[in-house]
């Protein structure tokens, strides 16, 4: 598999290519634009051996414009250089990374996840968890992002879903994050198997509540559309009420949902399982949430329909931009093959990154509502 400027027939189909989409976007000058991102641990797991500059080098080669730096990459790429993953490797590895970026024009768009934060019971464990806080936002500081990632808690114990706490906790920290030079932000996301906040409706609830500048959401389509539609478990794939319950919430985030508290969005899809979910599915944890497990194992980029993607979430992807949502739209998959240990994963899972970007602006240009950026090529890759 090529690591360079793609296939010939990618070369040669490449301008005509761009030269409708920039026709389409000369009639569209006046509208913002979605920017294409992936997420690092979407292009293969650092434990496997995927490393941090290659999937950076990838992303940067097929289109996309901004990058998610997964903790666990991050981490493992500081163990690399220095043989320890400690504050100073941390940063070095940090500094490396931006240097890694900057030299192949990709823009680190934040560092997730910040995990496991908000609603600790314990005070030893809630004091541990700002002090991690304080040394990611030195991390985010030099890879020179001012945006953490925080999902929502999915500890089964030593938790609360006390609303007063958890919101107290995110403004504490969004405060301390207004302290930093320069602010760093806070993007809350409502995972689909959360203990207690798990739809965007209630993270929601929780940044009205925290009222601050610095402390948004993450939206994500998967999130969205596998908690409210989606069932692993079930033979259909979804919930009996699911697609009523799916235009409901979309109902209620066109007339309640603040488009400019949403600081980027995730775009992504999932499999349909068959055999559905369950206690001899090869994909069953008992310790994990069946969504959890779902999502670990066979979630897709968006419109991989080939590969059985069949949530509805070009239906939530829709719902955002008719809200006015312009920004980041990140590509994020979570799967079972990204273990693999073939070296050329990464090419291969940037190259369905780039497919799955060119046919949200499909679906985009058919929708005809906002300005998309052509896909561009790096055809030199810099070290």
């Amino acid at each position: 598999m090529s690591h360079g400027g793609g296939s010939r027939l990618h070369r040669r189909t490449e301008p005509l290519y761009n030269a409708l989409i920039l026709r389409w976007l000369a009639l569209h000058p006046f509208i913002m634009s979605l920017l294409p991102a992936v997420a690092t641990v979407s292009l293969g797991r650092a434990t496997a051996g995927h490393s941090l500059p290659d999937k950076i080098m990838r992303a940067a080669a097929h289109s996309m414009q901004g990058i998610e730096i997964f903790y666990e990459c991050l981490e493992q790429y500081a163990y690399d250089i220095a043989g320890v993953a400690d504050e100073r490797s941390l940063l070095q590895a940090a500094v490396e990374t931006k240097g890694v970026c900057d030299r192949n024009s990709i823009s680190i768009i934040c560092l997730q996840p910040f995990m496991h934060f908000e609603g600790l019971t314990s005070e030893k464990a809630r004091a541990a968890a700002f002090q991690r806080l304080k040394l990611w936002f030195k991390i985010a500081h030099a890879l020179g992002t001012d945006l953490i990632q925080v999902p929502t808690n999915f500890q089964q114990e030593g938790t609360t879903g006390s609303l007063a706490r958890i919101t107290a906790d995110l403004r504490e920290a969004g405060l301390l994050g207004l302290q930093e030079e320069p602010v760093i932000r806070l993007a809350y996301e409502a995972v689909s198997w959360g203990t207690y906040i798990d739809v965007w409706e209630d993270a929601w609830e929780v940044v009205k509540l925290v009222d601050l500048p610095n402390v948004g959401l993450c939206i994500d389509t998967f999130h969205v559309a596998g908690r409210v539609y989606g069932d692993p478990a079930a033979v259909l794939g979804r919930r009996p009420t699911g697609e009523a319950d799916l235009n409901a919430s979309l109902c209620r985030m066109a007339e309640e949902l603040d488009v400019h508290r949403i600081f980027y969005i995730q775009v992504g899809d999932a499999q349909k399982l068959s055999p559905p979910l369950d206690s001899d599915h090869p994909f069953y944890d008992i310790q994990q949430p069946k969504r959890m497990s779902w999502s670990r194992n066979a979630r897709l980029f968006t419109f991989e329909h080939d590969k059985g993607g069949y949530l509805p979430v070009d239906k939530v992807l829709d719902a955002l931009v008719r809200l006015g949502y312009r920004g980041w739209a990140s590509m994020e998959t979570f799967n079972h093959e990204l273990y693999g240990l073939d070296p050329a994963l990464p090419e291969h899972y940037a190259t369905r990154a780039e497919q799955s970007w060119r046919r949200i602006l499909q679906f985009l240009k058919k929708k005809d509502e906002l300005e998309v950026h052509a896909p561009r090529r790096v055809n030199a890759i810099k070290i």
